[in-house]
């Protein structure tokens, strides 16, 4: 009888100790089904347009896109896909602005922090991004050129500190400077000239090239002798006749440029003064990379343009550019946030930014800046530099139309300043 109980209890142990194992078994089994079901949950699908105003850097941004598709698959499960559309950048503003008013606008898009903000603000296009994780790391000076009504609407990409270009090892050897007076520019021109030197490139095919020489002579002028002249201009109590001397500079200019400018595009141009064909090229510093990319061993050089015989005019333009802005009307706007904050990743931002060649924006960036932007930031510390000038929609596009026209000497100067004069009162009118 003992021995009987002894089997029943052996028994009913193991039976209880098989049930338990198959217990745990199926618990096991159970979560490894829950994370194979996870594991193998289909991505969800999404599509960000993408409109973005530099085409030269097409190859940098799919490489950095291609980065971000990767850790949304990865952290999200979302399989994103980037429909990138970089037209030309002569053409880019009016496709972007007539994409805008049908209502197909794209996600997200480049636009000029100085000029088109107000405008895009005012219309409903830009989203308010204040709140974004970005926004904690712009350098204050940066931030403050995205901000509108109070509200950070854009993300900055380029923050400039620019003016002219010059050939650095060009001047050393001719034993010149960078001239801080026009006089001193006209001697720099003739030394060039006698040794056989284009003093300066010409590359008017596109027309957003050769309206550089009025920003820069234009924002010169205004800030030393005429500050309140954009008041006044808005106002409708100026004229560009009150700035006439602006031209001073820019006839020096196209008087002594490379040859048959209306062939040269910007890209052609690069190579021509990467190569040494010119000395001096009133052109961004956001041209290094191309420049570099033609001739890794340039040494360029930024200066502010001489604008009369006033030093005080010689500045240094301090502006954010090409900005990004996300649409409030995004189908897909948590991704395209996504994006936008993966612009300035702590992580990866640095290398693209480097890349790019741009001045850091944020303190997320540590990279050692160019040299280049180290010689613009002399000018600056010693308080020679001003904001870029706000001008009305439509301005800078009629500018860049006119200098063309009057290189071909089919206007004159007068009737130049009557058409700006034109486009700033309808700019004004339209703004309101």
């Amino acid at each position: 009888m003992k021995k009987m109980l002894k089997l029943t209890l052996i028994t009913a142990l193991v039976m209880t100790v098989l049930a338990g194992c198959g217990s745990k078994s199926n618990t096991a089994n159970s979560v490894n089904n829950t994370n194979s079901s996870i594991t193998n949950e289909k991505p969800k699908k999404v599509e960000l347009k993408v409109f973005m105003s530099f085409p030269r850097f097409k190859d940098q941004f799919d490489a950095y896109f291609e980065k971000f598709k990767a850790k949304m698959l990865a952290e999200q499960n979302i399989d994103v896909s980037i429909k990138l559309e970089m037209p030309n950048s002569d053409q880019a503003k009016q496709i972007l602005q007539t994409r805008l008013s049908s209502n197909d606008a794209p996600d997200l898009f480049t636009l000029h922090a100085i000029a088109d903000i107000p405008t895009y603000y005012k219309a409903g296009y830009l989203s308010d991004l204040s709140d974004q994780p970005f926004v904690g790391g712009l350098y204050e000076s940066v931030k403050n050129t995205v901000i509108y009504d109070g509200k950070v609407v854009a993300l900055p990409l380029e923050s400039l500190s620019w003016g002219y270009l010059y050939n650095k090892q060009m001047f050393t050897e001719l034993g010149l400077t960078p001239p801080q007076t026009l006089d001193e520019m006209k001697a720099v021109v003739e030394k060039l000239n006698a040794k056989g030197i284009k003093p300066f490139e010409l590359a008017f095919q596109e027309s957003w090239i050769p309206q550089l020489m009025m920003a820069l002579s234009l924002g010169g002028i205004v800030n030393s002798e005429h500050p309140d002249w954009i008041e006044q201009m808005n106002a409708g109590t100026a004229s560009y006749k009150d700035v006439e001397d602006v031209f001073n500079i820019i006839d020096l200019i196209m008087e002594n440029g490379t040859d048959k400018p209306f062939e040269v595009s910007g890209a052609t141009g690069s190579a021509d003064f990467a190569n040494g064909k010119s000395a001096m090229w009133v052109q961004g510093s956001w041209q290094a990379e191309t420049l570099l990319k033609v001739n890794p061993d340039m040494e360029i050089g930024v200066a502010p343009l001489p604008v009369s015989n006033n030093p005080d005019g010689t500045m240094i333009n301090l502006s954010t550019s090409t900005s990004l802005a996300v649409s409030p009307t995004s189908k897909n706007k948590e991704v395209a946030l996504e994006l936008l904050n993966f612009i300035l990743d702590e992580k990866e931002s640095s290398a693209l930014f480097e890349e790019l060649k741009f001045n850091p924006v944020s303190t997320v960036h540590n990279y050692k800046t160019f040299p280049w932007v180290d010689e613009a930031s002399v000018y600056v510390s010693k308080g020679k530099a001003y904001q870029d000038l706000s001008l009305p929609n439509g301005v800078t596009d009629e500018t860049a139309k006119q200098l063309q026209s009057y290189f071909a000497k089919s206007v004159t100067k007068e009737e130049i300043i009557k058409a700006l004069d034109k486009a700033w009162a309808a700019g004004v009118q339209n703004s309101k």
